[in-house]
């Protein structure tokens, strides 16, 4: 059985520079929503409040945009803090954009019907590329989309 860090060291070079980024912009993100208001957070970004058209990516972005993925979703098990799905996002959406790489940001809210379910007002965030998920797929189709944000 490997251990964490022999896992990390047969990573390609391109996936370990990935994964520490995205795990240092994690920390960042978590600290910064714990800081600042949500428009601060998204300063700079388009609000959007009906469905965005996304942007066609070229393949050799939309790899990327896969690999920023990849890094922001695995290094996101390993923070010692809560990586939840609106510090994913925020992170996902800094290498993006960091990369030239235009994508669009979901925000979702659900209410608990269903006690066995949900329990109040539940929300979820989650990221495209091209119409392809990057971040949050799971669970995103219980959420009514309440805005969107999108960059470039």
């Amino acid at each position: 059985m490997k251990t964490r860090l022999q896992k990390f060291l047969a990573l390609d070079p391109e996936r370990r520079r990935l994964f520490v980024q995205a795990w240092r912009l994690l920390g960042i993100m978590r600290f910064s929503i714990s800081r600042k208001s949500f428009r601060d957070l998204v300063a700079g970004l388009k609000l959007h409040r009906e469905t965005v058209e996304q942007i066609s990516l070229n393949p050799e972005s939309l790899a990327t945009a896969r690999r920023v993925g990849w890094a922001v979703q695995a290094a996101a098990r390993y923070t010692p803090w809560s990586s939840t799905c609106l510090v994913q996002v925020l992170a996902a959406q800094r290498m993006l954009q960091q990369r030239q790489i235009p994508g669009v940001f979901f925000l979702g809210a659900a209410t608990g019907d269903d006690p066995e379910q949900l329990q109040g007002l539940a929300a979820h965030a989650w990221l495209k590329c091209s119409n392809e998920f990057i971040t949050g797929e799971a669970g995103h189709r219980r959420y009514t989309v309440i805005s969107s944000f999108s960059w470039f």
